[in-house]
């Protein structure tokens, strides 16, 4: 995360969170990284937003497979981008 170049550090956290299998804890920090990517740089691609999404979606609905790092992640998104 410690990089100003916003399209490295999202390729970087979509990736982690597209191949991580269920129930790791990189899931978590996926869209935890999301989160904070779209506060540093204001922005998110729509790939990126609809993992956000589905990866909070997943924590929801069950903590074992996804943990709720990732629907903190997804509140800091939405409150970045002022999608509520």
């Amino acid at each position: 995360m410690n990089d100003d170049d916003a399209d490295f550090v999202e390729f970087w956290c979509v990736q982690v969170g597209t191949r991580a299998v269920p129930g790791s804890p990189l899931l978590g920090l996926a869209g935890l990284c999301l989160g904070h990517t779209a506060r540093r740089f204001g922005r998110l691609s729509d790939e990126a937003l609809a993992l956000a999404e589905s990866l909070a979606a997943r924590a929801e609905a069950e903590p074992t497979d996804v943990d709720g790092r990732a629907v903190d992640g997804y509140d800091d998104v939405r409150s970045f981008l002022h999608l509520w």
